[in-house]
């Protein structure tokens, strides 16, 4: 597999673990694979999650804290075989689904994907936006504004690599557990109560919140995220190496997601303790963060309520871009700029929340914050079936496939799902038909695609997956025609893609007798923009790798001229260290590949032609 398939190229297999023949100790050896998880959990305790459990426990009190149990035992149980699926099969959730179904299906999958992350997305832009409102006073609309240029920060974060990001996020989840800490010890809430709770109980007027407590629990997206981001460690890739890896990281899911479930369930018993005792109806957070000075007697509660709910929606940005990246790239083989992918994902959530702001008030915040969490329940069985059909698959798993018990675990929490989804759609459905007016219209549109999606997911229900796509790239021989100039240092800058045979055909043609062919490869890495000749990640190996078998068949095939074939490979932003290498090597031609694409599409795609060409005075030959 090329590196431009790989699942998060830029940081893939960047963080060393210790070998499996290394006598380290359990917790170093925790410590080496901990991280993925936690950038995961931070999407299980976003604003999202706060409006449904807020709502849940101001209006039914304790008693579906037995939903968030049964939502965090389901996220465990998914995060692990999403975590398995990535260690053991090499492949994120997107590209398997891609790899295993037909075109049509994988593209309807990913629309469905996309609208599940602008969802998440839309939470965390109000989320955000109601921090900054009860901390600053800064009025919703303007911070729902305000959050669009957090991209920003999200790039810089990046650019440190993916142990500085994990350490960022770590933190912030300690400050939110912090919070919410104090938030229980001032509340005192009644602990046979709470214990009653969890008792499950459930009736037409709470089945609208619960699921969207599981929506907010168990994430779609996320179990896309999970099976890339275990793929950052560079773990030994034999049957005890990922066996071991499986294992650390279920442990890392399992300390994570705890962490998870005591915040949420810190803010449904906080809640239920302060508000429903209370006889005080909550219909939003910013009513909920007025309510807690007066009840529980210190603006401390107000002040580190608003604080968490700040970095919730900062920390679980994170979550939805790179989600966003993954899916995209999975999907369709679509890479794109980051902080394009980030602006186009926050404008779909900006606008929508800004003009429902506008025309609805301030008060419909928390309306919208749950139907964004239903709206990820609804999503959620069309990833939660593929995983459970990739991961028990033995042609693709092998003798990591799902255990007969661990099939049958996970089918029952795809049947809660999605008889609890099927429920509400039905009787929203038939309420719509039933009414009058813009409803009954409303309800007549979504039918046709309500079918759509049952006929979808009785598709990937009942389809056992199969090849359809092959992840291989293949070369293209075919070698544009040549010209009578020849030169001496030719520089040819290579991708590992299917073009490269094009342009080195056409870089031999152009040299002289004696010349330099010189083949560049850049790892633009975050290890290798750091680090550089230091750096050992998946990029910067396969790259010289990859260098080194060119080198040997071209040499091999103009092993009777007196051409030389050499290779040096490069480290970080692509157009900068093509101009440097190609000063520090004194070439006098430069041979690049041309991606078809200008304009605004380079804002999408990047450019690399352009900055070079300005930067360098020898002759650059484009090769389409």
């Amino acid at each position: 597999m090329s590196k431009s398939h790989l699942s998060l190229s830029e940081v893939h297999k960047s963080v060393s673990v210790p070998d499996a023949a290394h006598n380290v100790s359990f917790w170093r050896r925790l410590a080496a694979f901990g991280g993925p998880a936690y950038l995961v959990s931070v999407g299980y305790m976003d604003p999202g999650n706060w409006a449904t459990d807020l709502e849940g426990g101001a209006t039914f009190g304790y008693t579906l804290l037995w939903v968030l149990v049964m939502s965090n035992l389901m996220a465990l149980l998914l995060q692990s075989l999403s975590a398995r699926l990535g260690i053991v099969s090499g492949k994120d959730l997107a590209q398997a689904c891609r790899i295993y179904y037909p075109l049509p299906v994988a593209i309807s999958l990913w629309i469905l994907c996309e609208i599940a992350i602008i969802a998440c997305d839309l939470a965390e832009v109000l989320g955000t936006a109601l921090g900054l409102f009860l901390l600053f006073k800064i009025p919703l609309l303007w911070g729902v504004l305000i959050t669009s240029l957090d991209v920003f920060v999200l790039l810089a974060l990046q650019r440190l690599g993916m142990r500085k990001l994990e350490t960022v996020i770590i933190g912030l989840v300690i400050l939110i557990g912090g919070c919410f800490l104090v938030e229980m010890f001032l509340a005192k809430p009644d602990l046979i109560d709470v214990a009653h709770g969890l008792i499950p109980q459930l009736n037409d007027k709470s089945l609208y919140i619960a699921i969207g407590i599981i929506g907010a629990t168990v994430m779609p997206h996320n179990l896309y995220l999970h099976s890339a981001l275990v793929q950052t460690r560079n773990f030994e890739q034999t049957s005890f190496g990922r066996r071991l890896a499986c294992k650390f990281n279920f442990i890392d899911s399992a300390i994570a997601l705890n962490g998870a479930f005591f915040i949420n369930a810190a803010i449904l018993i906080l809640a239920g303790s302060v508000f429903y005792t209370n006889g005080r109806v909550v219909t939003d957070i910013v009513q909920a963060h007025e309510l807690l000075t007066p009840l529980l007697g210190t603006a401390m509660a107000s002040i580190l309520f608003a604080v968490a709910l700040l970095a919730s929606g900062q920390s679980s940005t994170i979550t939805g871009t790179l989600a966003g990246q993954i899916v995209m790239e999975g999907f369709l083989h679509l890479k794109i700029n980051p902080a394009m992918r980030r602006f186009i994902t926050r404008a779909l959530a900006v606008v929508p929340a800004a003009l429902v702001l506008s025309i609805m008030g301030e008060s419909s915040t928390i309306d919208l914050l749950i139907l964004s969490q239903v709206i990820l329940s609804m999503q959620l069985s069309f990833a939660v079936i593929p995983l459970i059909r990739f991961t028990s698959n033995k042609k693709i798993m092998g003798e990591f496939a799902n255990k007969l018990w661990v099939q049958i675990l996970a089918w029952i929490t795809a049947a809660i799902v999605l008889s609890l989804n099927i429920k509400l759609l039905m009787d929203k459905e038939l309420e719509a038909l039933s009414a009058e007016g813009t409803s009954h219209t409303i309800g007549l549109i979504a039918l046709p695609f309500l079918l759509g999606i049952f006929v979808l997911l009785v598709y990937i229900l009942l389809k056992k997956p199969s090849q359809i796509e092959t992840p291989t790239v293949v070369a293209d021989t075919h070698v544009a025609p040549t010209t009578a100039t020849s030169f001496m240092r030719i520089g040819v800058a290579v991708e590992a893609g299917a073009n490269d045979e094009k342009l080195i055909g056409q870089a031999m043609r152009l040299a002289g007798e004696g010349a330099h062919v010189i083949l560049i490869h850049i790892a633009s890495s975050a290890s290798g923009f750091f680090n550089r000749e230091k750096s050992h990640d998946a990029a910067v190996v396969s790259g010289e790798k990859y260098l080194a078998s060119l080198v040997q068949k071209y040499s091999e095939e103009n092993s009777a001229s007196s051409k030389s074939i050499i290779s040096k490979l490069g480290y970080g932003p692509i157009s900068k260290e093509l101009v440097r290498i190609a000063k520090e090597e004194k070439l006098d031609l430069l041979v690049l590949g041309s991606h078809r694409h200008r304009g605004i599409k380079d804002l999408f795609f990047g450019a690399t032609v352009s900055p070079v060409r300005h930067a360098l005075d020898i002759p650059i030959f484009i090769v389409q």
